[in-house]
């Protein structure tokens, strides 16, 4: 081992102790939002909405939203991989091994600084096709005292997801593990992943254990939570809903503004707001508000991962689909429907509950982890052709026109965590 490592900041250490390995490269030529063609039908959706709003009145863009991503009937998170280079969109994690693996050198190092406690929950919401996960493990698997106390637990809402996590971390298609049922009757499933640490699936938060330190990551996770959409009028704020078209329109749906204030406008929106639009979510109030307490409550941290603002931006719900911006009413359940994180709301809702530090730019979080030191290791034992990969990861990582600013890093620690009388900067979300 270099003794460069030991005169460094300890996340140096730690990279060094972590092989220079490359895992199999993901050919990553596309975006961040790369959208493939996909021709599932999707009327029967379409329909329960129609009749939804029949029987109810307009609904709020929140009650849309939810329901085009994740209702059982073809919602678009259900049923299909939407991940990767052959799914409809890729993520950081699908691009670079790097992002993974100095996320899990985050969650060493906190823990470590936490007086590496004896047992440590890592809780992963929304993990995707379970790469960041596999790359977190293995880091996990190279520094054996954590490994030897850590265990992962998935908050997964799909079905079909969940499979192909278990898949990623197994290596096994619906392998044996162990099921364990809840005082409320809620059966999760534990199993042993390749690298030997457990793994339990939940579909909510409040479904995971409490009593336990645990590390939360939430990447591209609160984006897809339902936001509701207020627009400011001659009358005051008034909700947007999504209305049915009129007979004689080409189109299924139409937005509408509600004719009086309702409770989401009356309750969120500050008195001093300067935007003329504000998008505000509820469902992802709530759980900040959870992960807050629990990182107080039982001792831990939480990051967040996700494009978004500071309070700045408005009007940001939108759909992607083959490559471009779709119609958010066009066609429900057949592309993906996102919004910008407004990380002053998250910081809002979260209080005194726990301390919050940032956002910071993917770019400077990376930077400050040491993406470039691994980079230099992994170059060195790769392939001609992985090298390309990784250079071109790095650059879709980083780069300020593609990922690098437009992605921000949001962390929360216990109200306790102090260095020298004042609340702790956790590691890598320094500013400067």
């Amino acid at each position: 081992m270099a003794a460069t490592c030991f005169m460094t900041t300890p996340w140096k250490y730690l990279l060094c102790r972590i092989s220079a390995a490359s895992r199999v490269t993901h050919n990553i030529t596309l975006g961040c939002r790369a959208y493939s063609q996909q021709s599932t039908d999707k009327t029967d959706l379409a329909h329960h909405i129609k009749q939804r709003i029949k029987v109810n009145g307009p609904i709020t863009v929140a009650e849309y939203m939810k329901t085009v991503l994740t209702s059982p009937l073809s919602g678009y998170y259900m049923n299909k991989d939407v991940f990767g280079a052959k799914g409809d969109f890729i993520t950081s994690p699908e691009i670079s091994q790097m992002f993974g693996e100095l996320l899990g050198v985050w969650i060493v190092h906190e823990w470590m600084l936490a007086g590496s406690p004896k047992q440590f929950n890592v809780v992963e919401l929304g993990p995707g096709r379970g790469t960041l996960a596999e790359d977190i493990l293995r880091v996990f698997h190279q520094l054996k005292r954590i490994q030897d106390v850590v265990s992962l637990h998935l908050v997964e809402v799909s079905p079909a997801m969940r499979q192909m996590q278990e898949l990623k971390l197994t290596g096994r298609n619906m392998s044996t593990g162990t099921l364990t049922e809840t005082d409320n009757g809620v059966t999760h499933k534990t199993v042993k992943s390749k690298t030997g640490i457990p793994v339990t699936w939940y579909k909510s938060l409040q479904e995971v254990p409490t009593g336990t330190p645990t590390c939360f990551i939430a990447h591209e996770f609160f984006d897809a939570l339902p936001v509701h959409k207020i627009q400011k009028t001659e009358k005051g704020w008034r909700e947007v809903l999504v209305n049915t078209a009129p007979d004689n329109s080409t189109h299924q749906f139409q937005f509408v503004l509600a004719p009086t204030e309702t409770p989401t406008s009356k309750l969120f929106v500050e008195k001093d707001e300067k935007r003329d639009h504000v998008e505000v979510c509820p469902e992802g109030a709530v759980i900040v508000q959870d992960i807050a307490d629990r990182v107080t409550q039982d001792g831990g941290k939480a990051l967040i991962i996700d494009y978004g603002h500071d309070g700045t931006k408005g009007d940001t719900f939108r759909g992607f689909k083959n490559h471009k911006l779709h119609d958010v009413l066009v066609d429900p359940g057949s592309a993906d429907l996102t919004a910008d994180v407004d990380f002053s709301f998250l910081r809002r809702m979260v209080g005194d509950r726990a301390n919050c530090h940032g956002p910071i730019a993917q770019q400077m979080f990376l930077k400050n982890m040491g993406i470039d030191y691994r980079m230099q290791a992994i170059m060195k034992n790769a392939s001609e052709s992985y090298r390309k990969d990784l250079i071109s990861g790095y650059q879709m990582l980083m780069d300020p026109k593609q990922m690098g600013v437009r992605f921000k890093f949001f962390a929360m620690l216990p109200n306790g965590d102090h260095l020298d009388g004042k609340p702790r900067i956790p590691t890598g979300l320094e500013s400067s």
